[in-house]
């Protein structure tokens, strides 16, 4: 288990490299299209950009404009299913790489909260609704102090009883 408390990931210049950006392609449940047709659409653009096939759907990573080309394509099949995230790391990186780090990678449980909350942005996106958010006044000191005298009061009488 080395691996976990000691590593020492051999990366590349392009790692450092400002202008590469590597996003995930999350579906939604109800996304028109599968993780093998996202990945097999995104190797037929032809673009200079990594690929890799995901639980989730997709990572792909490579110089910003491309991956942003890619992403834009991509959504076109099902604006309403296809979802994107930033993320920090290069597929393959050992430093988040679930395969050398045995386990889910920091950040995955976020995700998957994520990921169920989905299909309610989708419908939003497809369906937009006005919404009136009503401010909520806050509890007065008076009341706050009656409710708990009352609370401290029942408390009080179900000691007595005992």
């Amino acid at each position: 288990m080395t691996a976990n408390l000691c590593i020492t990931p051999e990366l590349g210049k392009e790692d450092m490299d400002p202008e590469v950006s590597t996003r995930m392609i999350i579906l939604s449940s109800k996304a028109n299209v599968s993780e093998s047709e996202v990945v097999n659409f995104l190797h037929l653009l032809n673009l200079p950009i990594m690929v890799k096939w995901t639980c989730y759907g997709a990572m792909i990573s490579g110089k910003d404009k491309y991956v942003k080309q890619a992403i834009r394509e991509l959504r076109k099949l099902d604006p309403y299913g296809i979802f994107t995230k930033e993320r920090g790391f290069a597929p393959g990186d050992p430093r988040r790489c679930r395969g050398h780090r045995y386990g889910p990678r920091e950040g995955f449980h976020q995700m998957e909260k994520e990921f169920k909350i989905l299909d309610y942005v989708g419908e939003a996106l497809k369906n937009p609704r006005e919404v009136v958010i009503e401010k909520k006044e806050p509890v007065s000191v008076d009341y706050f102090r009656e409710v708990l005298e009352n609370s401290l009061k029942k408390e009080k009488s179900e000691e007595d009883k005992e």
